[in-house]
């Protein structure tokens, strides 16, 4: 459903799309089960020619059941998103797969500044690819970024990925990533983060892999030229 409106572009965005529906209809559900029971209540004991409206605590024991027996499936459908908010929390949060390829990330007011492995797919060697506002990854590829702030608190926000990371000052998070559709796709900071925070988009480019070859050896061609 939410991906008809946001695609799908992660091996992790349909199972964090899941736990919002879960949640949706879940609590949707009990939202208009009470709002029913309330206008039905309201409606049977209304003032009527005849009939004086009728007042009830609710501690009476033959009323007390229309409570606690909502209030148990409440706590059990409490428990269901709980179970599986915590399983995708540990997939996408706390579980670390190995690593195809490592990009850093940095955050500043209002930019953001990718770094990406050169041919020998190695950070920090003369072949680095940095890129301002432009994320370039390959698709079916493992990606561990590590994330930074040179400022203030900023957030990284790729909504196809459902990936939201808040970028911290004087901090490096670690997180991962699996691109599955490629395309041109926006990258936010979700944090406010200054005047310009508005400003601070950057793109997303997840291409195959003739296409991210493609664009490597262009830039490796660029950077030769320029040294």
């Amino acid at each position: 459903m939410i991906e008809q409106y946001v695609v799908q572009a992660s091996t992790y965005a349909a199972d964090i799309d899941n736990v919002i529906l879960l949640i949706a209809v879940l609590t949707g559900f009990w939202f208009f089960a009470a709002q029913g029971m309330f206008f039905w209540l309201l409606f049977r004991f209304r003032e009527r020619p005849g009939h004086k409206a009728e007042y009830v605590t609710g501690d009476e024991p033959d009323l007390k059941r229309w409570i606690n027996i909502p209030h148990i499936l409440i706590i059990i459908c409490d428990v269901f998103i709980v179970a599986a908010a915590i399983m995708v929390w540990v997939n996408v949060k706390q579980t670390l797969p190995e690593a195809d390829r490592t990009i850093r990330i940095v955050a500043q007011q209002w930019a953001w500044t990718f770094v990406h492995p050169g041919p020998d797919g190695q950070l920090d060697t003369d072949d680095d690819i940095t890129m301002i506002d432009e994320l370039h990854v390959e698709v079916g590829q493992v990606y561990h970024y590590q994330l930074e702030s040179t400022d203030v608190l900023h957030d990284f926000s790729v909504p196809v990925f459902r990936l939201k990371q808040d970028a911290i000052p004087g901090r490096r998070i670690v997180g991962w990533f699996e691109p599955t559709l490629p395309g041109h796709y926006d990258i936010q900071c979700a944090e406010m983060c200054g005047i310009g925070h508005g400003l601070m988009g950057a793109r997303l480019f997840v291409e195959t892999p003739e296409q991210h070859a493609q664009w490597m050896r262009d830039r490796g061609e660029i950077l030769a030229r320029a040294h």
